[in-house]
């Protein structure tokens, strides 16, 4: 049995660790509003693109001019997965989740034959992949959203790709990351970047407006293929980043507020313990009193 000073300094440590994952949840609160208000804001600019680029791309499938990042290299042996996590944890299952789905994708890529590549954003994809595939991690991608998350980073992360495109390097990127849905909802997400694949989801009311009017383009579909698809690439992968970021915040306030609550409800198990404790301890005490009296 415990010690009344062990229990004091065991409900010492505890409302210290509470104060912390308050302080925490607080900070979380705090960043995932800009955050969320980053990723809404993404999202149609990404979506539009994306299906004004579908309807372009179906103009010109299977024609010779078409532009590489759509019609790919003619291969499908090198597939570069890029894993977007965090750099740090106290996020609840967030990490652990795209882990999970990136692993399940490599699984099915090497089962078909396939070569991967694995290129991370953030240290603790590359902190848990690395146990089984530390051999195909080809780079880390950290600190992207310090000071803040900008177009640069997507930019960057971007170029690296194309130019391993361009290479032959690699002939398929596939994209892991959180969609974000809400605080305590994150939707982990596979999204194919190269070759460039119409979305298949969007606003139904949307695309039948769009399919109601008939465009011409100058210059030809083919020129502006070529000069929007890399562009497009930047934008989803800062999309992608974006969602990620939010989903993470999201993530971290609702596991630091159920440790808050955990600590709390352990808080209050001790301080009964105590309080046992301590009335066993003078009930004791005044039993030896009071026989030490009565032999007197």
């Amino acid at each position: 049995m415990a010690s009344l000073k062990d229990l004091r300094n065991r409900i010492t440590s505890v409302k210290s660790t509470q104060k912390i994952t308050s302080a925490m949840k607080m900070v979380a609160a705090a960043k995932l509003r800009r955050a969320q208000e980053q990723a809404e804001a993404s999202r149609p600019y990404a979506d539009r693109m994306e299906r004004m680029l579908g309807s372009l791309a179906a103009s010109v499938a299977g024609k010779a001019g078409a532009p590489a990042l759509l019609a790919g290299s003619g291969k499908d042996d090198v597939h570069l997965v890029v894993v977007g996590t965090a750099d740090r944890g106290l996020c609840g299952g967030f990490n652990s989740s795209i882990v999970r789905e990136s692993r399940r994708l490599i699984i099915e890529l090497q089962a078909a034959g396939k070569t991967v590549k694995v290129l991370c954003v953030g240290r603790k994809g590359r902190d848990q992949l690395r146990r089984n595939y530390a051999d195909l991690i080809i780079d880390t991608v950290e600190d992207i959203a310090k000071p803040a998350l900008k177009f640069d980073s997507a930019q960057a992360i971007s170029d690296r790709v194309i130019a391993m495109f361009e290479a032959g390097e690699i002939d398929v990127c596939t994209m892991v990351y959180a969609e974000f849905k809400s605080v305590i909802s994150q939707i982990v997400t596979t999204q194919q970047l190269i070759p460039f694949v119409p979305a298949t989801k969007g606003d139904k009311e949307a695309d039948a407006a769009d399919g109601a009017f008939v465009y011409d383009y100058e210059p030809d579909e083919e020129t502006i293929l070529a000069d929007l698809l890399p562009r497009n690439l930047t934008v989803q992968i800062y999309k992608a980043l974006l969602e990620n970021n939010a989903s993470e915040q999201g993530a971290r306030m609702s596991a630091m507020d159920s440790a808050t609550r955990n600590a709390g409800d352990m808080i209050s198990k001790l301080k009964r313990v105590y309080n046992r404790t301590r009335q066993a301890v003078i009930t004791n005490e005044l039993i030896e009193i009071i026989s030490a009296k009565e032999a007197m």
